[in-house]
């Protein structure tokens, strides 16, 4: 049996991504962060739709027009494809867990 909130690296110097399933129409990803953020000179502009849920530790993703969104334990966000974000900050007090579900626009 698999756990999310099992073996989370001790040390984590980049954000780590998991691919847990992928199929022809479903993608989920555990994303594991510790103060991480997104590169400041990109923003994620994807071809498909992304459901995120944060289970452990908090998370803030920002819309390119300016909207925020500060996801906490048991947090979701659905993000349409092509919608411009980033993560614009995780907690650096203790790890935030996300699982993202990626599906087709």
């Amino acid at each position: 049996m698999n756990n999310l909130l099992n073996k989370i690296p001790d040390s984590l110097p980049d954000e780590l991504f998991e691919e847990l399933v992928n199929t022809k129409g479903v993608r989920i990803e555990r994303i594991v962060s510790h103060g991480h953020t997104s590169p400041e000179q990109g923003w994620y502009d994807q071809t498909e739709h992304e459901w995120v849920l944060v289970l452990s530790g908090f998370g803030v993703i920002e819309y390119d027009d300016g909207q925020l969104f500060q996801l906490k334990h048991g947090d979701y966000l659905n993000i349409p494809a092509h919608q411009k974000h980033r993560v614009a900050a995780t907690s650096s007090q203790e790890t935030t867990v996300w699982l993202a579900v990626f599906y087709p626009a």
